[in-house]
């Protein structure tokens, strides 16, 4: 427990909701709701059934669950990658947004990676185009490495994009 949060590791159970989930928090009306939307960037979905399993199922890998009161206020992925861990599939209920969940997730996702593999350093990917996304992750100590990656046009797992210029930018942080 941390806070009003109990944490928790997914299960393929718990697949149907981690979608329903991140979905919500970023693409479509309903993302409106919170401040982490991607709506006026891209459409589609933003992760599918098979990759949340995959996550699951991955070596050296959880996909943390955050619920309060019996209900699945957020989740996160943490993946070891040698003395580094990734942080992804990180998702507030948008209604729930605002209120400190977000911040606890992250820190128990940092405490995880040191604690259980030893991890030096936390990284994520970002699209470079959310400004207040990533000033939020500055504030936790997270530093843009300059690094840049394309975004995948033409692959509809990671959504239909609304603009030509989408690119992901590495962020990390020393744990």
């Amino acid at each position: 427990m941390t806070g009003d949060l109990a944490f928790r590791a997914a299960t393929v159970e718990d697949v149907d909701a981690v979608v329903a989930l991140v979905q919500s928090a970023y693409r479509g009306d309903a993302s409106r709701a919170g401040w982490t939307t991607e709506a006026d960037l891209l459409d589609g979905q933003r992760t599918d059934p098979d990759d949340v399993r995959a996550a699951i199922g991955a070596a050296d890998s959880v996909v943390v669950l955050a619920e309060r009161d019996g209900s699945l206020a957020a989740c996160c992925h943490v993946q070891r990658r040698g003395d580094r861990c990734y942080f992804g599939m990180f998702a507030v209920d948008p209604t729930r947004q605002g209120g400190g969940t977000g911040k606890q997730v992250m820190a128990y996702a940092e405490e995880l990676a040191r604690t259980r593999w030893g991890c030096t350093v936390m990284e994520m990917t970002v699209i470079r185009q959310r400004t207040d996304l990533i000033a939020f992750y500055v504030r936790r100590g997270y530093t843009d490495t300059g690094h840049r990656s394309p975004f995948p046009y033409g692959d509809e797992r990671f959504g239909i994009p609304r603009r030509d210029d989408l690119e992901f930018t590495l962020l990390e942080k020393a744990l």
